[in-house]
């Protein structure tokens, strides 16, 4: 049954892990209920001390576990074509360097989604929306990046804002120019970061577009210093930024990141201590993709402790993308943090919760049950929320709430 826009609603008899700012651990909650009314929370606490609804809508838990809707804070969710080939060429030893150098890797798939109608990068995104959709998730960022020129970029963008359209879920574009170098502007690198600074950005944030601006700052990418030419004209803009930052050696990145008080740095493998001390200090979500790492083979994992030393906030990501991370289960995502960077349960699920709301700028908004926030709810057939972090292959929703509907 579905709540009318304006309706309130009780979800009563359930246990939940509310994330809020100040609680003990997971803010866990027995016997508690939560009150929604026009989309937002009303209450989130013990059902003795719930407020009185009168003709309120009761949804009866059963004792099931509720947990804020999961938020994927990092996908490449929009795009063309598969890179299956290169999946291939890696189990036979080839590195992601080498594929990106032969004309492979990212430039390989922004020919076909340069190729691709608008209407068709919709319809091969919608299936890889919907798996995370059917796994709990509410919020999604998706990055362009696979167009490197203003065509294209545009029409990436347009496609990221319509699957908010076709489906329920919350949707937060980031313009990634600033991804590779195109074909184009093979020997003019300078040219191609005035265009992407003084032209792409432009016009796509005047086209209301842009949520925030990202780049891949890596020896294979772009610099720190050009990567800072994109961000001033960002920041002239009044746009957030994020940075794909020292996932396959340390080039300056992170303190890039850090400078400019960006909302993330994703990827972190070769992060040192300078750089998660400015991070930590300027208040940048350090944004774990395990996927990429297990795709990819990589042997240096993220430093944990020492982001666990400097307090810095981390998130989980399925890094959804078509050539390193070609993954739609952040659930599989939750597992592969835990088991291959070794972070714990409560770690894992406030890193695709309260953690991943910061890395989008939405921490006012949702990724904890606090009143006032939406009423964005995963409602999950499970005795423990550890649950959601140790099994694979395993979907254990009962039903996904956004906004209270």
């Amino acid at each position: 049954m579905t709540a009318a826009p304006d309706e309130t609603t009780v979800w009563r008899n359930a246990r939940f892990a509310t994330f809020a700012h100040g609680a003990q651990g997971m803010g866990v909650v027995e016997s508690g209920a939560i009150v929604a009314a026009g989309g937002r929370i009303a209450f989130a606490g013990p059902d003795r001390e719930r407020p009185a609804a009168p003709g309120a809508r009761v949804v009866d838990c059963e004792g099931r576990w509720i947990t804020p809707g999961l938020i994927d804070c990092h996908t490449h969710l929009v795009y063309a074509g598969s890179r299956a080939a290169e999946f291939e060429a890696r189990l036979k030893g080839a590195s992601y360097e080498e594929i990106a150098r032969s004309g492979g890797g990212i430039v390989s798939t922004v020919r076909v989604t340069r190729a691709a109608s608008e209407d068709e990068l919709v319809r091969q995104s919608l299936p890889r929306l919907d798996a995370l959709i059917a796994e709990g998730v509410a919020t999604v960022e998706i990055k362009s990046g696979y167009g490197l020129e203003l065509a294209t970029e545009r029409k990436m963008l347009r496609a990221a804002r319509r699957l908010a359209s076709e489906r329920p879920v919350t949707v937060r574009a980031t313009f990634l120019g600033a991804h590779a170098l195109p074909p184009e502007f093979s020997d003019d690198r300078a040219g191609y970061v005035a265009e992407i600074a003084d032209a792409m950005l432009s016009a796509l944030a005047a086209d209301g577009l842009v949520d925030a601006v990202d780049g891949f700052c890596e020896t294979i990418a772009f610099s720190r210093d050009e990567m800072r030419r994109v961000f001033e004209r960002a920041q002239s803009l009044g746009l957030p930024v994020k940075l794909h930052a020292e996932q396959l050696s340390n080039s300056g990145g992170a303190r890039l990141a850090a400078e400019f008080s960006a909302l993330s740095a994703d990827h972190l493998e070769y992060v040192n201590t300078e750089d998660v001390a400015a991070m930590a200090s300027a208040g940048v979500v350090a944004t774990l993709a395990p996927g990429a790492f297990y795709t990819l083979r990589e042997t240096t994992a993220p430093p944990i402790d020492l982001l666990r030393r400097y307090r810095a906030p981390m998130a989980i990501t399925t890094d959804c993308n078509p050539g390193t991370s070609p993954m739609t289960s952040l659930l599989l995502a939750l597992n592969m943090a835990a088991t291959l960077f070794r972070l714990t349960v409560e770690e894992c699920l406030t890193g695709v919760t309260r953690n991943a709301a910061r890395a989008l700028g939405l921490e006012a908004e949702t990724g904890s049950l606090e009143s006032g926030k939406w009423a964005d709810l995963a409602i999950w057939d499970i005795e423990r929320p550890a649950e959601l972090v140790y099994r694979l292959g395993f979907n254990p929703l009962h039903a996904r709430i956004r906004r209270g509907r």
